[in-house]
C-alpha cells in the first residue's frame, strides 16, 4: 500500500463520519470506489437498518466497479443481519481489490469477510490507517468489548475554572455559539446524565434544540428520588424519556409519584452513598446505548473520572474570570494525588467559537488503541 492508498482511505474515513448519530449501535462506515486513480463513487452507512456503505458506493458506481479498488473503513460484513452480507455484493460487482482500515471485531465477522473475499479471488488488504479508524469507531469498539456505552464528559467553565458562582448561578458561562455545539452533541447521543443537584440548581430540560438524529433519554442520578415533580424534566417527559436512577434508600412514595408522572425509575447498586457509576453504565449498555453524555455537576463528573469511565472530554472555556474562593469546579471527586497521575488527553482539538474556546480530547483506552494492527491470527 502506498501514499495514494492512504489518501483514499482518509477520504473513506471522512465519508464514514457523515453517519454519526444516525447509525448507532452500528459502526460508522465509509466506502470509496476508485478506478485508474480516479474516484468513481462514494457511500456511507446512512441510517440504522439501511444499506451499508459498500453497497451504496457500488450501486452508485455500477459497471465501473468491475476491476476497481474498494476502500472501506471497516472490514465488510459476511453475515445476514438487517441487510445481506456486503461481501457478496462486492463479489457480484467484480471488484478487483479491497482495502480495509481494520478488522471488524464483531464476532459474527472478525476476519470472515476478508477470507470470503480472498476465496473469491479478490485481493484483500487490511490495516491501513487503523489507528484513525479505531478512533472513529471508539464507541462501537467499547460497546463490543465491555458492553458499556462510550462516555463523553462535558462542562463549561470560566478562565479560572469555575462552573458557577458561589451562589450556584451559571447562566450563561458560555456563549450562544458554544451552546449550539452542545445542542448538536445532545442530538447525537443516546443518553444525557446529570445529578439531581444539577436539576435543583438549574432546572434544565436537557433536550437538543433543534432536534438531532437521536432523542436522548435524560438520566438523573438521584439516590433518594428527590427529583422535583414540578421540574421541567418531568413536565417534558413526553418529549424525551426521563430515567431516574435511585438506590434502595429511596422512599417508595417518592418513587411511585415519579412513575405516576411518566418517569421510569430504576433501582441500582450504590457506592459511597451514591448510585454506582458502574451500575449505571451496565444498565445503559443493557439497553443498547452506544454514546452517553455526562453533563454534571462536578461531583457526578468526578465520580465518572474516579471510576475510570470517561472516554472523551468536551470543555467550553469562556473568556471570563469569576474569582471567589469556592469549589464550583467542573470535575470534583477524589481526583489525582499528583500531576503525574492526572488524566491526560490525546488527539486534542481546540476551536475558537466567537471568543469561547472549545477543547476536545480522548483518553487512551486499549479498545481504542488495539493490541496490534492487522487481522486476528
Amino acid at each position: 500500500m502506498n501514499e495514494a492508498d492512504r489518501a483514499w482511505m482518509r477520504l473513506a474515513l471522512a465519508e464514514a463520519e457523515r453517519g454519526r448519530g444516525w447509525v448507532e449501535p452500528n459502526p460508522l462506515v465509509g466506502a470509496l470506489v476508485v478506478r485508474d486513480g480516479q474516484l468513481v463513487a462514494a457511500g456511507h452507512h446512512g441510517r440504522f437498518g439501511g444499506p451499508h456503505a459498500e453497497v451504496v458506493a457500488l450501486d452508485r458506481a455500477g459497471e465501473a466497479a468491475r476491476g476497481a479498488t474498494l476502500y472501506v473503513s471497516l472490514e465488510p460484513c459476511c453475515h445476514h443481519g438487517k441487510t445481506p452480507p456486503c461481501v457478496e455484493a462486492i463479489v457480484r460487482a467484480g471488484v478487483g481489490r479491497v482495502v480495509a482500515a481494520m478488522v471488524d471485531p464483531d464476532p459474527r465477522v472478525t476476519g470472515g469477510g476478508l477470507r470470503r473475499l480472498r476465496e473469491a479471488g479478490i485481493e484483500a488488504e487490511v490495516g491501513l490507517e487503523e489507528e484513525l479508524a479505531r478512533e472513529l469507531n471508539a464507541a462501537y469498539l467499547k460497546r463490543l468489548a465491555t458492553g458499556r456505552p462510550y462516555v463523553i464528559a462535558k462542562w463549561a467553565m470560566t478562565l479560572d475554572g469555575k462552573t458557577a458562582t458561589a451562589s450556584g448561578e451559571s447562566r450563561w458561562i458560555s456563549n450562544e455559539r458554544s451552546r449550539m455545539h452542545v445542542h448538536a452533541l445532545r442530538g447525537r447521543v443516546d443518553a444525557i446524565v446529570v445529578g439531581v443537584g444539577t436539576v435543583w440548581a438549574d432546572d434544565p430540560r436537557l433536550t437538543a434544540r433543534p432536534a438531532g438524529p437521536r432523542v436522548a433519554s435524560r438520566v438523573i442520578l438521584d439516590s433518594q428520588a428527590r427529583l422535583p415533580l414540578e421540574s421541567r424534566l418531568v413536565a417534558t417527559v413526553t418529549e424525551a424519556p426521563v430515567v431516574v436512577a435511585v438506590t434502595k434508600r429511596a422512599e417508595r412514595d417518592r418513587v411511585e409519584a415519579l412513575r405516576s408522572r411518566g418517569c421510569e425509575v430504576v433501582e441500582l447498586e450504590e457506592q459511597g452513598g451514591r448510585v454506582s457509576v458502574g451500575a449505571v453504565l451496565e444498565e445503559l449498555g443493557r439497553r443498547g446505548m452506544t454514546n452517553v453524555l455526562v453533563e454534571g455537576g462536578g461531583r457526578v463528573l468526578g465520580s465518572f473520572f474516579d471510576a475510570g469511565e470517561v472516554d472523551e472530554v468536551e470543555v467550553y472555556v469562556a473568556p471570563r474570570v469569576e474569582g471567589g474562593d469556592h469549589a464550583q469546579t467542573g470535575v470534583r471527586g477524589a481526583g489525582s494525588r499528583t500531576m503525574a497521575e492526572a488524566w491526560a488527553l490525546e488527539s486534542v482539538r481546540i476551536d475558537e467559537l466567537d471568543g469561547d474556546v472549545r477543547l476536545r480530547g480522548v483518553l487512551d483506552r486499549w479498545w481504542r488503541r488495539g493490541d496490534r494492527a492487522g487481522e486476528p491470527a
